[in-house]
């Protein structure tokens, strides 16, 4: 995983975030480009990582994975495509495609899988029952329990984002706001006050190396350098 991190980092930036829809919303019998272009005014997925819900208007880099969609049927579009996705030949070109319109400019990566994530006993069963047991979406809700879901769709994606400065800057202020030399503990272990001080300042330092110039707690950012 490190190796793979460092993959997708570079400007002196050194860690992802992790993001998922888990089921990735679908309408069940619809095509891949179909999917896709319901979701243009945003990504579906949620922040594995630590911290407040962001959302994520730009990237310097990512890899996404597509399980559980591509075996759907492919839509039939007399005349002109409705959409460019439309016109993509394959699903990974239709993933390529949508990703370069989200983030242009962004380094991206995707892969599609046909197979889905298996949710049979033990995975916790905590689906909603507007989902088939393939894990797509209903217009009502069925007639059995979410424990039928035996697999669902899902997007996954590690991310290099400007999200990542807030993250890292937020773990940089609460390490501040302890007093080390008040806890043994720490001085047990060896832990010696200018150690401490110069990994938050290089803990800092890489939040910086997020920064856009145009964020929107940009406010907040000149408060804590203040």
């Amino acid at each position: 995983m490190m190796h793979f991190a460092d993959s997708l980092t570079f400007s002196g930036r050194k860690v992802v975030a992790a993001w998922a829809a888990l089921p990735f919303p679908a309408l069940s019998g619809s095509s891949l480009p179909d999917i896709l272009s319901a979701h243009q005014q945003g990504m579906p997925w949620k922040l594995l990582s630590s911290g407040r819900e962001q959302k994520v208007s730009c990237c310097f880099a990512q890899s996404v994975v597509l399980r559980g969609i591509c075996q759907e049927k492919s839509s039939s579009c007399p005349g002109q495509p409705p959409s460019p996705l439309h016109s993509c030949e394959s699903p990974e070109q239709v993933l390529q495609q949508f990703l370069h319109t989200q983030f242009p400019g962004a380094f991206s990566t995707s892969h599609v899988l046909q197979q889905p994530c298996d949710t049979r006993p033990p995975f916790p069963q905590f689906f909603s029952p507007f989902l088939t047991r393939r894990g797509f979406l209903l217009d009502k809700a069925q007639g059995f329990s979410s424990a039928g879901v035996e697999s669902v769709p899902v997007l996954a994606a590690l991310q290099s984002s400007p999200v990542l400065h807030w993250l890292l800057s937020g773990l940089c202020r609460e390490l501040q706001a302890p007093n080390v030399r008040r806890w043994s503990s720490f001085c047990t272990a060896g832990l010696e006050q200018d150690d401490f001080q110069e990994a938050l300042e290089e803990l800092k330092t890489l939040s910086q190396c997020y920064e856009t110039g145009f964020g929107a707690d940009g406010s907040e950012d000149e408060a804590d350098s203040e």
